[in-house]
């Protein structure tokens, strides 16, 4: 699960309104990456989604201590502080080189290779 502004990470997990859910094992993409948009944020909204879609990893900017310790306790791996364009993080984190904190340059105008 990454959550996105725009082409970017989420600044914070409490704000973000959408939602992009892409399934993925052993470097491998499984099925079609799945965006949800939704009417307003909510940090409840969220942690709930994360119990119902069965989400193991998660991308995120800043997240307050309370729901990273709720996700951590549901057995997420939460990626928090990562900076940056949405599709690159998306491609290291299938890769399995994505870091908690990175900072990753904007390459907009590369398509996404999932």
């Amino acid at each position: 699960m990454v959550l996105i502004q725009g082409d970017f990470i989420a600044p914070r997990f409490d704000l973000a309104t959408e939602i992009l859910i892409v399934r993925f094992e052993n470097g491998i993409v499984i099925g079609e990456p799945k965006m949800i948009i939704i009417e307003r944020s909510s940090d409840e909204t969220l942690c709930q989604m994360v119990v119902e879609e069965n989400i193991t990893n998660m991308i995120c900017g800043g997240i307050e201590e309370v729901h990273f310790n709720f996700l951590i306790w549901k057995k997420v791996t939460v990626m928090d502080a990562v900076i940056g364009s949405w599709r690159t993080a998306v491609e290291k984190a299938v890769a399995g080189s994505l870091q908690q904190g990175e900072i990753l340059k904007s390459e907009s105008n590369k398509p996404l290779t999932l």
